[in-house]
């Protein structure tokens, strides 16, 4: 077992991985950019080591950095977390060849699924389902205009380097179809140094659905059931569960084995999240594969009882898995909450806590680094806590899930808990009836 790791990450996701380690006897080291330095992730580490200035380019993402500082504490291994660096192959690499272990999957197996057009391909090999569209990526507007002709509007076209929604444009009519291919493109050279692009079938009232999955590095794999993510704004979550509302057992075992298909195409160590878009006709189609923690990982730990981050951090020390796979055995609810103004076109809102008092009882769970009097950094992403719920059925957890939102006081900075509270409160949201277009529609009222 690993005696010391690095965590390459900040904020609530670098303290859940000192917590466990904590748990596992395992020393850990902290890394932190100057604006961090009062963050409780570097209080609670055994070490910590400042490792640039604010700005990510110059600190959470400086790879000489941050091996510098896994050299000079001795760690072993490094544990990335999500974002940053943790898709990052090179990275990946960097740490093999400083022969440090890097929790996560191999540069081999990032590579492969973090180009999308290329992932697609390999997915068709596999025999999983993917949405009809470009065999990888368009050599020109004209290629893109006849595509879109056969495979009928409307068409999505999207950055191959792409996330966080930049690089993406929905095509309903031909005559669209220049002026977003043009904008796409300029997007994405301007995030990502890339502006390839390839094109999908739009699908229609889709609902966001991912498989959980897990595999050894000796080929067994397993998948630990779903969570629905479909309640999103700009295509970043806001709200994830687990099961999903619309989900049926037959239709469980499917994308469980296509997930699981998906992860054995590439040999996937450790824990990923196979990504699914569904129709109104429980048809899915593959999206993409993460091959890291995931943001909302919570949610399923809680419908499963079991500590992912433990999972990875056995699976990189070459202990085997199981095989079994997982179902939930009750229900769980995640809210985002992210210091932004949802009322002011969720315009970011940095500055100082006030007053922070976080929701407790039976079934909650906040992860979160947060308290008063804690400066929130304009440099970063806004989440500043994650509100997770558990409870037996999926009305015990809506209502839970608002007395907890009701109980949830951060004051100084604008957050996200009054929209949420609305939707909590949204009957199409209460009877499951919700796709990932529902916040394009969503009226919230201010409060």
């Amino acid at each position: 077992m690993f005696k010391k790791i690095l965590i390459a990450n900040r904020g609530e996701i670098a303290l859940r991985i000192i917590r466990t380690c904590k748990e596992m006897g395992i020393k850990t080291v902290a890394v932190y950019s100057t604006a961090d330095k009062e963050s409780l992730h570097v209080r609670f580490a055994d070490e910590a080591v400042c490792i640039g200035p604010p700005p990510s380019a110059q600190s959470y993402l400086k790879i000489p950095n941050i091996i510098a500082a896994a050299e000079i504490t001795n760690a072993d291994a490094i544990h990335p977390g999500y974002g940053f660096l943790s898709e990052n192959a090179k990275f990946s690499q960097v740490c093999k060849d400083h022969g440090i272990k890097f929790i996560g999957a191999t540069p081999e197996q990032i590579n492969s699924m973090g180009d999308k057009s290329n992932a697609k391909d390999s997915m068709k090999k596999a025999g999983v389902p993917t949405i009809p569209g470009s065999d990888g990526l368009l050599t020109s507007y004209e290629e893109g205009v006849k595509l879109a002709e056969k495979i009928g509007y409307p068409v999505i076209i999207k950055a191959t380097a792409g996330g966080g929604g930049r690089g993406m444009r929905i095509i309903w009519k031909e005559e669209e179809f220049e002026k977003s291919w043009d904008s796409a493109r300029t997007e994405a050279a301007a995030a990502f140094g890339n502006d390839g692009i390839y094109m999908e079938k739009y699908i229609e009232e889709p609902r966001h659905i991912e498989i959980q999955i897990a595999g050894d590095q000796y080929g067994k794999v397993c998948h630990l059931s779903e969570r629905d993510c479909s309640i999103q704004r700009r295509h970043q979550k806001l709200i994830e569960e687990s099961p999903s509302p619309f989900m049926t057992p037959e239709l469980r075992k499917k994308m469980g084995e296509a997930a699981r298909k998906a992860a054995q195409c590439i040999n996937y160590e450790g824990v990923g999240t196979v990504e699914f878009l569904v129709d109104k006709h429980r048809n899915f189609y593959f999206m993409e594969m993460n091959t890291r923690i995931q943001v909302e990982h919570p949610v399923t730990e809680e419908v499963i009882n079991y500590d992912l981050v433990k999972e990875q951090i056995l699976i990189a020390a070459g202990q085997p898995i199981s095989g079994k796979d997982y179902e939930p055995m009750k229900h769980a609810i995640e809210c985002r909450i992210n210091a932004e103004d949802p009322f002011n076109n969720f315009r970011p809102s940095p500055g100082k806590i006030i007053n922070f008092h976080i929701p407790g009882g039976h079934g909650i769970r906040v992860d979160t680094h947060a308290y008063a009097n804690y400066v929130i950094p304009a440099n970063y992403d806004s989440m500043i806590a994650k509100l997770i719920v558990s409870a037996q059925t999926r009305e015990e957890c809506i209502v839970k899930m608002e007395r907890a939102l009701e109980e949830f006081v951060i004051e100084g900075v604008h957050t996200s808990i009054p929209l949420q509270r609305q939707i909590m409160a949204n009957q199409d949201f209460r009877d499951g009836n919700f796709t990932t277009a529902f916040m394009n529609n969503f009226v919230f009222k201010p409060e």
